[in-house]
């Protein structure tokens, strides 16, 4: 497993060598950063991909995930985030299996802490300790917990949900983010003590008026 977890970070590094680093991204000292970001994934979605079609862990038959954690995202308040900012790509096994009940994708969990775990400026084992912290503190709500057929809920309504449930979480600290007409993530926004607070002027809903958040696979 160790050498899976080697090869799987190495190819993250070259993915990110090759797509270079976008104006957002900025090399910085790490916990060098303004707040963080909660990322979840809606799976169905991802899974209906060609890309999630490789990924057994997350898109396997017997696999039938609703919201999962995508990323614990170091942001600054102007709208650019750190990436990248040590080189160190291990992530022990025990942290992996820790995580795969709400990160189901061993090659995620290593390119999350690739990019975006090395700027928290904590090791691998307490920086994913944070980010389960920082989920446990969302309640997925009631109708989007599992991906039930059937399922269709507007973009808007989506965003609209998470604020009913989660006492505390204003429409300013969430952003619903959308693949064409398909909801793909909802983000939230969280200060250092994983506190609701109100997102940067970059963290914004990215939805067609259409969009709706389904189960079709």
């Amino acid at each position: 497993m160790r050498k899976v977890l080697s090869a799987i970070a190495l190819a993250a590094v070259a993915l990110l060598s090759a797509t270079g680093t976008s104006w957002a991204q900025r090399r910085a000292e790490p916990g060098a950063f303004d707040y963080y970001v909660l990322t979840l994934s809606w799976s169905p979605a991802f899974c209906a991909k060609a890309k999630g079609s490789s990924d057994p862990d997350q898109c396997g038959m017997d696999r039938k995930f609703g919201f999962v954690v995508h990323g614990l995202w170091p942001q600054n308040a102007d709208g650019g985030y750190p990436a990248n900012c040590t080189r160190d790509r291990s992530v022990p096994k025990a942290v992996v299996d820790q995580m795969m009940p709400i990160m189901p994708s061993v090659g995620l969990i290593v390119y999350e802490w690739a990019k975006h775990g090395t700027c928290s400026g904590l090791n691998a084992t307490d920086y994913f300790t944070r980010l389960r912290e920082a989920y446990a503190k969302i309640k997925v709500p009631e109708p989007l917990q599992s991906p039930d057929p059937d399922l269709s809920v507007p973009a808007m309504q989506v965003e609209r949900l998470f604020v009913q449930a989660n006492p505390g979480l204003a429409p300013e600290s969430v952003a619903v983010v959308c693949s064409k007409r398909d909801v793909a993530e909802v983000r939230i926004c969280m200060n250092k003590d994983l506190g609701f607070m109100p997102c940067g002027s970059r963290i914004v809903d990215r939805c067609r008026r259409d969009a709706v958040l389904t189960a079709t696979r």
